[in-house]
């Protein structure tokens, strides 16, 4: 049996004195949801002037790129797009552009290469759409960014076939860990790709995180309080890449001390579910489709049968039920919920010690990912 962790009780998350810029950063995104959204409004026309023509051909490819939570971001959004605009769209990681361009660009045809990042700094940034353009005879660019100084900004500012979507700048997240900047570049390429207005839409998820964010605090301190060792988050379609951001959260801020795991709430059966112990928490993220959330339930009923309803939360139902955000997209309803995986990385890493802001004292790991060499690509 696994022990779990001596931790105690954190009445407070957001506010605690070492949550720091992190807890900034969460607090601030209901805010900058509404800002992300007034924004890419103002510049609608811009932006539909660039992607009409590309959405008008039936052989266009639609690959959405980052690294890290970037890339999570293009696989929360791939699905959801894909049901939208009824057309064929990739989550590629940057990393895999990079080290094996041939098979992600094997077919020349035309392509928009969506690129997400935070600072835009990552070698793999400038080099995945470098390749683009080194394999592809049509590629446009559309580039969603925090930091209109980082390098990916720079480089693809005046490009001909390029267009940079830049988020509010308090959205360029000073903490370690991504959490403003990946709901906010979510946002602003799901309202720039689906246009209309949905300002009803997103003024009912900021209301909803606004929500989370002031009554469920104590909840995810109760969480905190158990001092699980393991945390799998769970969910379908969409979901399946917040699933996997959540994961990712819990193991940046606590340094790799907590295991945070992921899979789609179908999947988690065939061999992943192995990972659940004694000190396990699982979270399952409840799809809004009336369909697929019978997957969702039916895996959460069988966990709560196995480790005890304590030990299985099930967000967008019951007691993480969030009112005003029936019937919209998953992409939309991911936004507050990513919120409690935040806070509850977030209050895990106070509750062992460590400074959220910088997890990894010894440098092992960085904010901007470092030492990574990029190897010319043969012409050809």
């Amino acid at each position: 049996m696994t022990a779990r962790i001596e931790a105690p009780v954190l009445p407070v998350i957001l506010a605690h004195p070492l949550a720091g810029a992190t807890g900034r950063e969460i607090g601030q995104q209901p805010a900058a949801w509404r800002q992300v959204a007034a924004d890419v409004a103002a510049r609608q026309e811009t932006v539909d002037a660039f992607l009409a023509p590309l959405l008008a051909l039936a052989d266009l490819r639609i690959v959405l790129t980052g690294a890290g939570t970037s890339a999570f971001v293009g696989q929360l959004l791939a699905p959801a797009l894909t049901r939208r605009l009824r057309r064929r769209i990739d989550a590629v990681p940057t990393t895999d552009i990079v080290s094996n361009p041939a098979e992600v660009f094997a077919e020349d045809v035309p392509t928009l290469l969506v690129s997400f990042a935070r600072s835009g700094n990552s070698p793999e940034s400038i080099a995945a759409t470098a390749l683009a353009d080194q394999c592809l005879r049509d590629v446009h660019h559309l580039i969603v960014t925090c930091d209109p100084d980082g390098n990916l900004a720079r480089a693809h500012a005046h490009a001909e076939h390029s267009l940079r979507v830049l988020t509010p700048p308090q959205t360029n997240d000073q903490g370690f860990a991504m959490t403003s900047s990946f709901t906010s570049m979510t946002l602003a390429a799901w309202l720039s790709l689906t246009p209309g207005d949905q300002s009803a839409a997103v003024d009912r998820v900021a209301t909803a995180g606004e929500a989370v964010l002031a009554e469920r605090a104590d909840a995810v301190a109760r969480l905190v309080s158990q001092r699980y060792r393991r945390v799998i988050y769970l969910g379908s379609g969409p979901l399946t890449g917040l699933a996997r951001e959540s994961a990712l959260k819990v193991l940046e801020l606590t340094a790799g001390a907590i295991v945070g795991c992921f899979d789609s709430s179908l999947g988690f059966r065939h061999g992943p579910k192995s990972v659940i112990d004694d000190a396990s928490l699982v979270v399952v993220y409840r799809s809004t489709d009336p369909y697929t959330s019978q997957y969702d339930d039916d895996i959460a009923a069988e966990l709560r049968a196995q480790m005890g309803d304590e030990n299985v939360v099930v967000i967008g139902s019951g007691e993480w039920a969030m009112p005003g955000v029936a019937g919209l997209s998953d992409v939309l309803v991911a936004l507050p919920f990513v919120l409690i995986a935040q806070m509850y990385a977030l209050g895990t890493s106070l509750a062992l010690g460590m400074t959220p802001d910088a997890p990894s004292p010894s440098g092992e790991v960085n904010r901007v990912v470092q030492g990574v060499t990029v190897h010319a690509y043969p012409a050809g």
